[in-house]
């Protein structure tokens, strides 16, 4: 098969730290997470989350790890060419799905998502690790997500900030393993010190982006339009099971200890071979 993915696409992802890819995605996949992500909606698990700026107005409302009962999410990983885009913009041999993330942003929704770095929620090292950002609906370019060009390759890693509040996670522990954590500098992000990058989408399009670059998003503006997205997360080569100074988010190592690679019944081989 011809590759979703171009030489030139690998090497901007590997430059910016995100790209949009447009219409990788047949409406046949771009319905099945649709289906998915009402299920979820309908059936939230433990660790889903309504975020509300004020009583009465759209909600954010999130929820991951859910695609061992929900079948679409677990076809969608295995069987589309999601897996695959994973692996070549990681340059990696192999892609494991880490787990799937639903984001919904009902119409008039004020919530934004705060600037934050997704690796240093995840209990995971290495440098392989990326998220497919996959909306079911049409996204203007002020609701979709934004990046800060170039950020994954700062070398620097940032406090998780709690989505509700936007304060960091509380440290909880001495097992920061040598790192030293930031805080998001988020007066120069929205000062405009930084380049940002951020796409209009529409159904079948996808930005994938680096578990290091540092992202935000506002509200959504509109009034009649849903902003439901599927995020896939995926690992490669050289990603082991780390330790945080924090709960890590998703709570989930996966019968897996510290330092191990990142391969299991839970986190599967989804695209290659080990």
């Amino acid at each position: 098969t011809a590759m979703v993915v171009t030489e030139a696409d690998i090497a901007k992802f590997d430059q910016d730290g995100a790209i949009v890819l447009r219409n990788v995605f047949s409406e046949q996949w771009v319905e099945k997470v649709r289906e998915g992500i009402q299920i979820n909606l309908e059936k939230p698990s433990q660790y889903s989350e309504k975020l509300a700026l004020k009583e009465g107005q759209g909600s954010y409302f999130n929820d991951y790890c859910n695609w061992q009962t929900i079948g679409q999410f677990e076809d969608f990983a295995f069987n589309s060419p999601a897996a695959e885009i994973a692996g070549h913009m990681m340059k990696s041999k192999y892609a494991v799905f880490y787990h799937e993330h639903v984001l919904n942003k009902e119409p008039g929704t004020e919530k934004e998502t705060p600037w934050h770095q997704d690796q240093a929620y995840y209990p995971v090292d290495g440098f392989k690790v990326v998220s497919i950002w996959m909306p079911v609906d049409p996204v203007s370019k002020e609701s979709s997500v934004k990046f800060v060009k170039g950020s994954h390759k700062w070398g620097k890693w940032f406090h998780p900030r709690k989505f509700a509040s936007e304060s960091n996670y509380p440290v909880e522990n001495d097992n920061a393993d040598g790192k030293t954590f930031h805080n998001v500098p988020v007066e120069d992000i929205e000062s405009g010190k930084f380049e940002l990058l951020s796409w209009a989408c529409q159904p079948g399009d996808c930005i994938v982006f680096h578990g290091m670059t540092m992202h935000g998003a506002k509200g959504n503006r509109s009034t009649s339009l849903e902003r439901r997205v599927l995020s896939t997360r995926w690992v490669g080569e050289g990603t082991t099971i780390a330790k945080r100074p924090w709960t890590v988010s998703p709570p989930i190592l996966g019968g897996l200890a510290y330092g191990d690679k990142m391969v299991s019944d839970t986190f599967p081989l989804a695209w290659g071979s080990l």
